[in-house]
């Protein structure tokens, strides 16, 4: 086992974020440093507002931190320009919105298949891994429904199959259960388990949801853009 694959896969050293509005100063991140090991599920835990979705940002390439750096699988982030840090994401990272976000006049395989046609694959290869993701998220039988014939944790199975379709390193999941009951949110967590077992993803998801802690590997714990005690 090579040295980059011992390397924490995520490292946040001492970031800032600090947003003008109205005039007004605004720190979303008060000098927050922490690791996140390959393979896990790991989890951002906090109030809302307490700076969750901007460090997801920030490790997405999303966001630049105002100070401190951001490195991803050895990559200083805020060394790369715009164009490599989208390259980056299509490449090696999958999203997961609390919203779903998915092309309501798209079927669940159309808007898997779609981020390979941007990623460049050939037809056949679009065609089969797109089956192949649906599958592992329990929807091939719902490949051809669109996302207006489905619930709400199917929605999201199928942003997951999406997220997982470029064969990421990382899936960055954002309130990915913030509008699903609970048991639906137990099933979402229990495939997120899967994945990072099965397909050997690493996901970063923020939540407020205390079930996460029965799902997590490590948890991280933000509170007005400072760290606590980490949790696991």
């Amino acid at each position: 086992m090579n040295e980059n694959h011992l390397s924490p896969l995520v490292q946040v050293e001492n970031v800032t974020r600090i947003y003008r509005v109205d005039g007004q100063e605004v720190h979303a991140l008060r000098g927050v440093t922490l690791e996140i090991p390959r393979g896990v599920l790991a989890a951002l835990k906090g109030r809302s507002g307490s700076g969750k979705t901007t460090l997801l940002n920030l490790i997405g390439g999303l966001d630049r931190p105002t100070s401190g750096k951001v490195t991803f699988a050895g990559q200083s982030l805020e060394k790369m320009s715009d164009r490599a840090l989208t390259l980056l994401r299509r490449r090696q990272m999958g999203f997961v919105f609390q919203s779903f976000a998915l092309m309501p006049t798209y079927s669940a395989f159309e808007n898997v298949e779609f981020m390979l046609r941007l990623a460049g694959l050939r037809r056949k290869e679009r065609i089969e891994r797109s089956r192949r993701c649906l599958k592992v998220v329990g929807l091939a039988k719902w490949i051809t429904h669109r996302p207006d014939e489905m619930s709400g944790g199917q929605q999201q199975r199928v942003a997951i199959a999406r997220a997982l379709a470029n064969h990421p390193t990382l899936i960055l999941a954002d309130e990915p259960t913030g509008e699903l009951d609970t048991a639906t949110t137990r099933q979402i967590l229990a495939l997120f388990r899967h994945l990072v077992e099965r397909e050997g993803v690493t996901i970063l998801t923020t939540t407020h949801d205390p079930i996460i802690d029965e799902y997590a590997d490590v948890i991280y714990m933000l509170q007005d853009g400072q760290l606590g005690e980490a949790g696991k």
